[in-house]
Formats: C-alpha cells, sequence, structure tokens
C-alpha cells in the first residue's frame, strides 16, 4: 500500500512539473517574431480566449486600428489615447515586441487633418506643422516602450507612382523623408518602416526600392520595409514575392512580413454580370458553414509554402504578422457583403492552430 501511495505521490509531482506546452512563438523564436494585431476586444480583455491564444503563441504584437489617426486623434488638438495606452500596456505586461501603426496613412485619416476651415487643402506649412504634431505627441508618449513604428503605409500605387493623397498633394515626396525625420526626432531609438500591400508588384517593388535607399543616402533612418501580406489561393506569384522580398533587403532594411492572411475564398470578380444578386452574393459567400477538405488541404499547403519561404530568408526576416488572432477576427468576414464567411488566419474560430501550424509545433 505504501508503494502505490509513493507512486501516486511521484505521478501528481510529475504531472505538476511537466514543462508546459509550446507556443507558436517559441517554435520560431530562433528565426523572427511572430505578431499579430490586436482589437478593442482583446486589448480590454473582453475576449479572453483571444488574449489567451495572443499570450501563449504571439511575442510581438500591432495596433489594428487604435493608433490610426481618426481613432487617437479624431480633432485639432484632441488625443484619446485610452485604447492605445492600454494596448501598450498589454505588450509591456507580456514581454512583446510591440509596433505602433500608423503615423502616416491617406485611409483612416482624420477628417481635419488636410483641410483648412472651408474645406481646402490647408498650405504645404501647416501641413508639415501637423504633421509633425500629431507624430510627435504619439511617439513621445510611447518613447522607449513601442520598439518600432509604421511611418508611412500605402504611399505607392502598383506603376511605382506615388499615390494622390492628400500628403502627396499638398507636400509631394517629401512627405515620407519628414514623417521618418519627425518620428526620429521624437525617438532616436525607435525603429522606422515603410509599409505597403501588394509588395510583390515590380513597379510598386522597384520605388520603395529608392525610396529607402534615397531615406539612408540623406542620413535618414529607416530600418524595416513591411511587405502587408494579404494574400490569396491564386496570388501573389510566388516568384514575384520572392524577388521583392530580397530586392528589399538588398537595401540594408530588414523585411517584415505585415498583415499576413490569406483568403480561402476565390478571388472577387467585380465585372462578372450581377443583375442576379442571389446568385451573385453566394459566389462570393461559397463556404458559409466550414471549408471543404479539398480547399482545406490547399490553403494549409500554401500557408506552408509562404512560412517556409519565411524560414528560407529568416536571416533577412525579423517578424512575420498575421492581420488578426483567429478566423473570427478577420477582416476578411463580412467584406465586400455582410454575412460573408472567410478562414484567413493561423488559428481557427475555435482558436486551435491551423494544420500547417501544426506540423511546426511537433
Amino acid at each position: 500500500m505504501k508503494k502505490i501511495l509513493i507512486f501516486a505521490a511521484l505521478g501528481l509531482i510529475t504531472a505538476c512539473t511537466a514543462p508546459e506546452e509550446k507556443g507558436a512563438k517559441d517554435v520560431f523564436a530562433e528565426h523572427f517574431y511572430l505578431g499579430t494585431a490586436l482589437n478593442e476586444a482583446q486589448i480590454t480583455g473582453l475576449d479572453t480566449k483571444g488574449v489567451e491564444t495572443i499570450k501563449k503563441h504571439f511575442n510581438s504584437i500591432v495596433a489594428e486600428n487604435c493608433m490610426k489617426s481618426e481613432e487617437i486623434h479624431p480633432e485639432e488638438g484632441v488625443y484619446d489615447f485610452t485604447l492605445a495606452d492600454k494596448f501598450v500596456e498589454f505588450g509591456e505586461a507580456n514581454d512583446m515586441f510591440i509596433i505602433g501603426h500608423c503615423l502616416v496613412w491617406h485611409s483612416q485619416l482624420a477628417k481635419w487633418f488636410p483641410y483648412d476651415d472651408e474645406g481646402n487643402f490647408v498650405t504645404p506649412d501647416v501641413l508639415k506643422e501637423r504633421m509633425k504634431e500629431h507624430i510627435t505627441t504619439i511617439v513621445t508618449r510611447y518613447k522607449g516602450r513601442i520598439h518600432g513604428w509604421d511611418v508611412v503605409n500605402e504611399a505607392i500605387l502598383e506603376d511605382g507612382s506615388y499615390r494622390k493623397s492628400p500628403f502627396y498633394q499638398i507636400l509631394g515626396e517629401e512627405f515620407i523623408p519628414l514623417a521618418f525625420q519627425y518620428a526620429h526626432e521624437a525617438d532616436p531609438d525607435a525603429e522606422l518602416y515603410l509599409n505597403d500591400y501588394g509588395m510583390n508588384n515590380p513597379g510598386r517593388r522597384d520605388t520603395y526600392v529608392k525610396i529607402a535607399n534615397e531615406l539612408k543616402a540623406r542620413g535618414l533612418r529607416i530600418d524595416g520595409i513591411g511587405m502587408q501580406s494579404h494574400v490569396g489561393m491564386d496570388y501573389p506569384d510566388m516568384q514575384e514575392y520572392e524577388e521583392s522580398l530580397l530586392a528589399f533587403a538588398g537595401t540594408g532594411c530588414n523585411v517584415m512580413i505585415t498583415e499576413w492572411d490569406m483568403s480561402a475564398l476565390p478571388s472577387i470578380n467585380f465585372g462578372a454580370n450581377i443583375s442576379d444578386t442571389v446568385a451573385f452574393k453566394a459566389s462570393l459567400n461559397p463556404y458559409p458553414d466550414g471549408l471543404p477538405e479539398d480547399v482545406d488541404a490547399l490553403w494549409n499547403s500554401r500557408m506552408k509554402e509562404l512560412m517556409d519561404l519565411y524560414l528560407k530568408h529568416s536571416d533577412k526576416i525579423t517578424r512575420v504578422t498575421a492581420w488578426g488572432v483567429a478566423d473570427g477576427d478577420s477582416w476578411k468576414n463580412d467584406w465586400p457583403m455582410d454575412g460573408r464567411t472567410d478562414y484567413p488566419l493561423l488559428f481557427d474560430r475555435n482558436h486551435q492552430p491551423k494544420p500547417f501550424l501544426n506540423e511546426y509545433m511537433k
């Protein structure tokens, strides 16, 4: 009887001291940070399953919306740091590499920012003043706490030309160097990044290489180029994608895979005949109740192909960041129609890792 009790006690001790199961972040730790974007429910702790998944599987976080201009600086002279503060506190409490997103972007820009009281564009001097005040106020607040900033987001079109944003229309190409100058002055130790989507496109790629090289030639700090990777089952071309990765690394900048997700749904063709609304909506939402096995297998195979590419070039990549935690969080849902259901992220709606990710975690 004593032997049985001793063995039972030993078994209990072993169970209590068994090592904790590794998270995805631990698997990739020697290669790059594994990051995710946090939404409001996760920042405030309402999404308890999401928070649990973030803490276990990710070691870097980026603000999904709470630091965008219209959220953090809705009116001239008015800032709302409520969510941004909580976001940074979450990252600090969990020893994470924290990314601020984003300082200059034409979309989700506070409506007042580029206009005067009559609704006309402000003068170049006024916009410079507003940019400097905005960037300095935000970056200084989190000086030494946020490790890197997406300074300029989505500034270039596919053909390599500058997007005709208010920043470009008022200041021309100079708005990018100015943004990097202001950010560096506010926190000299913070990493500074360019970030855009469709970075496999040769025109966009070539212009960003030129911009990065010019910033360096002017003595301005730029640490990384973010390749937003909102990809699909049939895009981008993997050779073009890899060529861009190598071209960006060739500037001396680190490469970051940002906003990573992959739609499992067919690409949308808005040029199709949409007179039959019911049929059109059904074509946009083919898998409302889950992916068929063959589609799921293809999705996982392509995601593994991408992750293998990132591992192949991990000497050039410092961070791989998913744009959301679990499928239910993704912006791909309900777009471009309410009720559309997609499956684009690393974790399913039950916060379980997808098969491709499990392969690395075995």
